[in-house]
């Protein structure tokens, strides 16, 4: 899949394409259903499909400091998408400057100007353009002037995670920050995953006999309610059984928030400084102060139980 940073990425000899725009964060069923639709039209145009997408998030240049939580990294959602057939993903800086575009500019810059769409795929609430005034109404009319189609996709997920509501990224950001794995899961439909560095804590898991990898995560990073789940980390391409910690330390009384991760078993893992995913499968208890290390020791132990019977039991599900 090509990957564009911008208008002046595109090729000068690029054709026609079927385009599809948004932020499409987490890349949820939702928006599979969309990028699905793209592709499977690009195909049978024999054109090439193109995700537009936006960096940083629009709300964050629009209304400084109303970033939501991320559900997925740029590359992440790159690879998400090329695992769907996209063709070409477009990053759009999203500056103030671009915010001013009207409707109909955004449409001549984009869509004919630079990618010369063939058609467009969207949801039925798709809004763009200078205070979002432009919808898929207008996206439709403008369409026969600038020989384009459009195709709505009013097709809906829909699950018990929602309550009947149609998936959405907020829902999702809403369940994960709930602790409510199983939830997002449906949603995405995978766990949910976040990413960063290993960097050095205060070494008590190692300690205690259970070592973990104090992860620290990018900005705005969809980090799950406190306490302790059963799931995965990945490491130089090893995915590792694991048994996780959000949140403070109460049982020392620490005040800054981690992610840990301790992989089950695992014997001289040295990842400090390198890239690891932690993938969250299933919420195992809220954060506690023991009265003893004891007590704290018995919690762990029992903890590392429960996480490896749940990944073992969803890895056979899965076989």
């Amino acid at each position: 899949m090509q990957r564009w940073r911008g208008l002046e990425d595109i090729p000068q000899d690029w054709g026609r394409s079927v385009v599809t725009i948004g932020s499409y964060d987490g890349v949820h069923r939702g928006h599979q259903l969309i990028i699905g639709r793209a592709v499977a039209k690009a195909r049978a145009l024999g054109v090439p499909s193109v995700v537009v997408t936006f960096s940083p998030h629009p709300s964050e240049v629009v209304r400084p400091g109303s970033h939501p939580p991320i559900l997925a990294p740029f590359d992440r959602r790159a690879e998400l998408m090329a695992g769907l057939g996209v063709d070409a993903l477009l990053i759009l800086p999203f500056t103030a400057e671009f915010s001013q575009l009207s409707p109909a500019d955004f449409i001549v810059k984009v869509l004919v100007d630079k990618l010369h769409a063939r058609a467009v795929i969207e949801g039925p609430n798709f809004r763009f353009g200078h205070r979002a005034a432009g919808n898929v109404d207008f996206l439709r009319e403008l369409g026969s002037t600038y020989d384009y189609e459009v195709e709505v996709v009013d097709l809906v997920e829909r699950g018990e995670a929602s309550g009947g509501v149609p998936f959405s990224s907020t829902l999702a950001r809403t369940l994960v920050a709930e602790g409510d794995m199983e939830g997002a899961a449906e949603i995405l439909g995978r766990p949910h995953r976040i990413e960063g560095v290993v960097v050095r804590g205060a070494q008590r898991g190692r300690e205690l006999g259970y070592p973990t990898a104090n992860v620290e995560t990018a900005p705005h990073t969809a980090i799950p309610a406190d306490g302790v789940y059963a799931g995965w980390l990945t490491a130089d391409g090893e995915r590792m059984p694991a048994a996780i910690s959000v949140g403070t330390n109460v049982q020392f009384d620490a005040t800054e928030r981690t992610v840990e991760a301790y992989a089950i078993d695992r014997v001289g893992l040295d990842l400090y400084g390198k890239q690891v995913s932690v993938e969250f499968l299933a919420y195992v208890r809220g954060m506690a102060k023991f009265e003893s290390l004891d007590g704290l020791l018995e919690a762990i132990a029992d903890d590392v139980k429960r996480a490896r019977a749940l990944t073992d039991a969803f890895d056979a599900a899965r076989r």
